[in-house]
């Protein structure tokens, strides 16, 4: 059997990757070749870039190199008339799908690796069956937290929640403010502690987006020690999940339709870390967890406080933990997703031309 020559065309740079170019792409690339795929990549732009200017890019060079391109989130116009090129070239095409709808790039390409089932259920019924759920795997999974301390929490020995998160919020979302017992580090988008002009002019924007009589009150959680700003780092976000005792996803659902459209991703990461965890919840979120057994779900501020009290009891939180990592680690190991990604470009490189134009 000829070997399938696959190129990939990226989001972000693989010398500075977003997460789910790392997760999606760079870390699936040894399973595709010890599966025998030739497996490269094909482009990557100096900056992230959801609908590039593909024009500048040899097609033809494309066409001759590669039996299949995978274009990973990326759309627009541009994209597009490069799909159908590629594809009118007997190149065959797959959509990398998180975070959008996109019919339109779903229809051109031979097949689509889409991040959950809803997300696939958003899209028109006919072009369901060459769309193929391939989630985010799990990238460390010999990460987790050690067993739970008696401690239950207080002013004095706090327990430590941990949020982690691809924006920067300067509030935390639906609890505003966490209980006395309770520290809360946000992982996310912040300036580094060193880069003081940086942290300066992001703290100045979370005031002037703000009324003049919402500053005051912004400012007092801003400041309020039992929350941390942590800034994002890849192996750095794992330390804090060891440290912390209870993971937490808040989301104000008067802003929840992006969300609608989100992986699982951030709420498996916390449960292969064995961290009993809180979310608000979201429909990838409930396809994973059963409330009360593996994981919480809460709505109101009212729902979040009681489960949080509840996770005071060491015993649950160890329970809790170890049921959420049996859970998540099987079904979103990278080897399982390695496996849903290596069939979806099965089935791409298998339709005929005048499928895929179909």
């Amino acid at each position: 059997m000829a070997v399938a020559r696959v190129g990939f065309v990226l989001l972000s740079n693989s010398h500075q990757a977003l997460p789910s170019t790392r997760i999606s792409v760079l870390n699936m690339l040894p399973y595709l070749r010890d599966a025998g795929f030739a497996a490269e990549l094909a482009y990557e732009p100096a900056q992230p870039n959801h609908t590039p200017d593909l024009s500048r890019l040899d097609l033809r060079a494309l066409a001759a190199r590669y039996d299949l391109v995978y274009f990973q989130k990326v759309h627009g116009d541009s994209v597009l008339h490069a799909v159908r090129t590629l594809e009118r070239s007997g190149v065959r095409t797959v959509f990398g799908l998180c975070d959008v709808v996109a019919p339109d790039m779903v229809d051109a390409t031979s097949a689509t690796a889409v991040v959950t089932e809803f997300l696939r259920s958003l899209h028109p019924a006919p072009l369901r069956p060459k769309m193929h759920v391939v989630h985010d795997g799990v990238e460390q999974p010999a990460r987790r937290r050690p067993a739970a301390t008696d401690n239950r929490g207080s002013r004095r020995r706090p327990l430590r929640a941990v949020l982690v998160t691809s924006s920067a919020p300067a509030l935390l979302p639906v609890l505003g403010r966490p209980p006395d017992w309770l520290r809360v580090a946000i992982v996310g988008a912040y300036p580094a502690p060193s880069w003081r002009g940086a942290r300066l002019r992001w703290l100045r924007q979370q005031l002037t987006e703000r009324s003049s009589g919402e500053r005051l009150a912004a400012m007092s959680v801003v400041l309020d020690r039992r929350i941390e700003r942590v800034p994002w780092h890849p192996t750095g976000v794992y330390d804090q999940l060891e440290q912390a005792d209870i993971g937490v996803i808040p989301i104000d659902m008067e802003h929840a339709a992006a969300w609608q459209i989100k992986s699982e991703n951030r709420l498996t990461l916390k449960m292969a870390a064995a961290l009993p965890v809180i979310a608000t919840p979201i429909p990838a979120y409930e396809a994973v967890v059963e409330h009360g057994r593996n994981a919480f779900f809460a709505r109101h501020r009212d729902d979040w406080l009681q489960h949080l009290e509840a996770l005071r009891d060491p015993a649950l939180r160890q329970a809790i933990g170890e049921q959420a990592r049996a859970a998540v680690l099987p079904r979103f190991s990278k080897e399982a997703q390695a496996q849903a990604l290596i069939a979806t470009l099965q089935a791409a490189l298998a339709r005929t031309p005048a499928e895929a134009a179909g």
